[in-house]
């Protein structure tokens, strides 16, 4: 007899439908909080359609994709449960759909329409968290120690050229840093 779509299944169902030994399932449940099989008396797991379809998403990321259990964690957590039900149902449209949910969402402020820009403004990456003053660049006196004197105070563009090769490489090394946590 067929279940409904929407019955709870036990792990020894899930682990048919997926082709998985029951113990990875036990295992994942440690490592993944967001799979939580409803346990009745003696422990008996079951599984909601919804941990079911979480379970193809991490399967398919870990088997079929090559990743690491951190790294479905890390997207798990950048991306939500969601995401991973998608890609689990090979929905194409609804992964498309969050991914451009969160660029959107990363996506700085467009600038003012009044700010004046200079022909290097379109070097710059992101926007700084804190406002680096003169001394911190080693051109003198800080920004509140009164004015320093003209021509002085300014990066050569092959300064502010090194400075900008430097954040692209602090960049990559995060992206790469982050890739292996």
């Amino acid at each position: 007899m067929d279940k409904s779509p929407d019955a709870f299944r036990t792990i020894s169902e899930v682990a048919e439908d997926l082709d998985l030994p029951q113990h990875v399932l036990r295992f994942w449940e440690t490592r993944f909080n967001q799979i939580k099989p409803m346990k009745r008396g003696g422990g008996r797991r079951y599984y909601r359609p919804q941990d079911v379809e979480l379970i193809k998403g991490i399967r398919h990321m870990l088997y079929d994709q090559g990743y690491t259990i951190k790294g479905v964690q890390k997207l798990l957590r950048d991306n939500g449960n969601h995401f991973l039900v998608a890609i689990g149902a090979g929905d194409v449209t609804a992964i498309e759909a969050i991914t451009q949910r969160k660029q959107a969402e990363a996506a700085p402020p467009p600038a003012a329409a009044g700010a004046p820009r200079g022909p290097d403004d379109e070097m710059l990456v992101g926007e700084a968290k804190a406002k680096p003053n003169r001394r911190f660049f080693g051109l003198g006196k800080a920004d509140d120690e009164g004015p320093v004197p003209p021509g002085s105070g300014k990066l050569s563009r092959d300064n502010r050229a090194l400075l900008q090769e430097a954040l692209f490489d602090l960049l990559e090394c995060k992206r790469l840093l982050d890739q292996v946590r």
